[in-house]
């Protein structure tokens, strides 16, 4: 595409098919697993054309090459499994803890050795990094909301020779591009604000470089990781919108943040748009905006927090992210939570809804 087009534009039209006359303006997915002999893609775990029309399109957003995956977590199997056996990994304190729970894992059965950091204080995971293998950087972090320097955590990384992996789910290609800022690897899980409808179930890997998108893809054929093409075809559609979305849900996280800091129960908001953040000026430095993600506390009220999570009526007390509907939770109540996460620390999901009625909601469950 025209490489001056806005990420707005791309997102509508990148992926799309050949327009020739009669042709169909979207693509559908294509449930064929078998294919006659004589081209590239020979079987249907090799290739599927709503999963290349959705790598497409988050390669140019990215800025690289796309791979689709049956899950967040498929996908950062995947880019896990490239470090050697004994090898080393750096990742933060506070994470994805699906990812987290993989790296445990993986230390326990003395595959990898593994050391968490906190990302936000860039002299220690620089200091973490030097003699690593792969650096997994989350930003901002899942829930602790925690923005890490990018780029300067990149170039420790790359002066380290280690492959350097940023999880963009929360602020999605539209909001940072971290290809750009140094990284070897832009890993999503695209069930959240990709695909935005809390319907679909997938993961993706960006990168710029050949032969770690040819490791990666090895990894999804050999294990099977492959999303279904309904999936796919399904996460497409929902990033069409994503801008508009994404517009929407930020203008309602930066009211609320503001809202929810003003109210006498709340002891701390944890959001990169309020300017006394600690990561504000960092989020600025490398994002165009500070996403839909925001956390508070209610100064060390387990109980209180988790019945505020359980007496709101609009937002949804579930454990996910990203969907148009807004979503709440006590993230301590999973006992694989990290630790240092306060036990009232509750995360919020903004959707797009009215920003009035989710307030009113809000403040009902603070004040009952």
């Amino acid at each position: 595409m025209t490489p001056d087009l806005d990420p707005s534009t791309v997102v509508v039209h990148a992926g799309r098919p050949e327009r020739v006359p009669d042709a169909p303006l979207g693509g559908s997915p294509v449930f064929s697993s078998t294919y006659v002999a004589g081209g590239d893609r020979g079987y249907g775990r090799f290739g599927n054309d709503a999963w290349t029309a959705l790598e497409e399109t988050l390669g140019e957003l990215e800025g690289g090459r796309g791979l689709t995956f049956a899950s967040g977590m498929a996908a950062a199997a995947a880019v896990i499994d490239l470090v050697p056996v004994g090898g080393r990994v750096v990742a933060p304190q506070h994470a994805y803890s699906g990812v987290l729970a993989l790296l445990d894992q993986q230390t326990g059965t003395g595959r990898l050795k593994v050391e968490r950091v906190n990302i936000a204080d860039t002299q220690a995971a620089a200091r973490a990094v030097a003699t690593a293998d792969m650096l997994w950087i989350e930003s901002p972090t899942n829930p602790a909301m925690e923005v890490a320097d990018i780029p300067a955590l990149a170039a420790a990384g790359r002066a380290a020779g280690a492959t350097v992996v940023v999880d963009n789910t929360f602020a999605t290609p539209l909001l940072q591009q971290p290809l750009g800022l140094g990284a070897d690897v832009v890993m999503h899980s695209a069930t959240k604000f990709i695909a935005g409808h809390s319907d679909v179930v997938l993961g993706a890997v960006v990168t710029a470089d050949d032969d770690l998108w040819s490791a990666i893809d090895l990894r999804r054929r050999s294990l099977g990781a492959i999303p279904g093409p309904m999936e796919a075809w399904l996460a497409l559609r929902g990033l069409r919108t994503l801008a508009l979305r994404l517009e929407r849900a930020q203008s309602n996280a930066a009211f609320l943040a503001e809202r929810l800091r003003a109210h006498p129960r709340v002891s701390r908001v944890r959001y990169p748009g309020l300017l006394d953040d600690p990561g504000h000026d960092r989020a600025a430095a490398q994002m165009s905006g500070f996403g839909a993600i925001l956390a508070f506390e209610l100064g060390g009220d387990a109980a209180g927090a988790q019945r505020v999570c359980e007496r709101t009526e609009l937002w949804v007390h579930a454990t996910s992210l990203g969907g148009v509907e807004s979503m709440l939770e006590r993230r301590r109540r999973w006992p694989i939570e990290a630790p240092t996460i306060p036990e009232d620390l509750i995360r919020l999901s903004v959707g797009i809804e009215h920003p009035g009625d989710l307030w009113s909601d809000l403040e009902q469950a603070l004040t009952r």
